[in-house]
């Protein structure tokens, strides 16, 4: 039988009582045998960003790289992060990439400045504004690296599609998905790694088969044990203080994975459950990803207590409106 889709979520912003204005999300819960909950288009083409970094670790563990480097799962949560560049995001990073035999010039994510206010001053402080470490996903690069090395292939350009450590990457997001990328053409993502637009629902059961990998061979189920043990308890290294992971993970009812991407992406999944979650919103707006992830896992009952709206105040400190999502039932 074909599951029946409900309208779009909409995520409100009101003053005071207006809808000024307003954001249409695409949403898909699945299980590995396919989807269970479908809000919008579940077939609209998207491109993931950092949401799928997750399943983009997996070949760090299935080809023998994380072992020989003795990574562990606080790295692991690490390369899976779009992290604030605290000073305990940076220091693992550069650590993992000493024992990789490699410096932070390895890196080829771009230079930026860290997420977070604090560590951001201190780098100025420091006479290093901006650099490759600071970058937000100078973690998932550092287990590229690791990658690449372990292979015995020259780390230089291991951004490219061509190169085999990206290549291993992309055989992993289509098998994870069942959505072939080979024929595609792929653009590049904000740190330079290819990226391909691939349909809500596939990536909506990308995440259930990692929390539910029982159909998959041993070693990428295996790896996916790892990442699913790894994740739920390290929201701070997969994002940072004040971050959106970080408060999902705070009023947990149970273990999840969570993790925001760029132009609106967010993808989700519960292991007891074996769901996925994958949402799009169609403007882009990060603010509605947020609101639209919280109301989904709320509707899920994974998140404790009641769904309530989201202040806004103005800068001196007076409250203006809300945001809110409406889901259709």
């Amino acid at each position: 039988m074909q599951l029946e889709p409900h309208s779009p979520i909409i995520i409100e912003v009101t003053r005071p009582d207006e809808v000024e204005s307003f954001h249409v999300v695409d949403a898909v819960i699945s299980s590995r045998e396919g989807p269970t909950g479908v809000w919008g288009d579940p077939g609209r083409r998207v491109f993931a960003r950092s949401a799928i970094k997750s399943i983009q670790a997996i070949p760090l563990i299935t080809s023998g790289a994380a072992d020989a480097f003795d990574v562990t799962d606080d790295e692991l949560a690490l390369m899976c992060s779009s992290h604030s560049a605290e000073t305990a995001h940076v220091e693992m990073i550069e650590s993992w990439l000493t024992r990789v035999g490699l410096t932070a010039a390895a890196l080829e994510c771009g230079d930026d400045r860290p997420k977070d206010q604090a560590a951001a001053e201190a780098a100025v402080r420091a006479g290093r504004a901006s650099a490759p470490i600071f970058n937000v996903c100078s973690g998932k690069h550092t287990g590229f690296l690791a990658l690449a090395v372990h292979l015995g292939e020259d780390p230089r350009h291991y951004i490219r599609r061509d190169h085999p450590a990206m290549q291993r990457v992309e055989d992993t997001v289509s098998t994870m998905t069942s959505f072939d990328l080979r024929p595609l053409e792929s653009g590049n993502d904000g740190c330079g790694i290819p990226v391909f637009a691939i349909p809500l629902e596939n990536l909506a059961l990308g995440m259930a088969r990692l929390v539910d990998p029982v159909e998959l061979d041993d070693p990428t189920a295996t790896a996916c044990r790892r990442l699913v043990g790894a994740l739920p308890s390290r929201s701070h290294l997969v994002s940072g203080t004040g971050r959106c992971e970080v408060e999902l993970a705070e009023s947990a009812s149970e273990p999840f994975i969570a993790k925001s991407g760029a132009e609106g992406v967010f993808m989700a999944a519960l292991p007891r459950r074996g769901l996925g979650i994958a949402l799009k919103v169609r403007d882009g707006a990060s603010r509605a990803a947020e609101e639209a992830i919280r109301a989904v896992l709320h509707h899920m009952g994974a998140l404790a207590g009641p769904l309530t709206d989201t202040p806004i105040d103005n800068k001196a400190g007076l409250r203006v409106g809300v945001r809110r999502a409406v889901l259709p039932r």
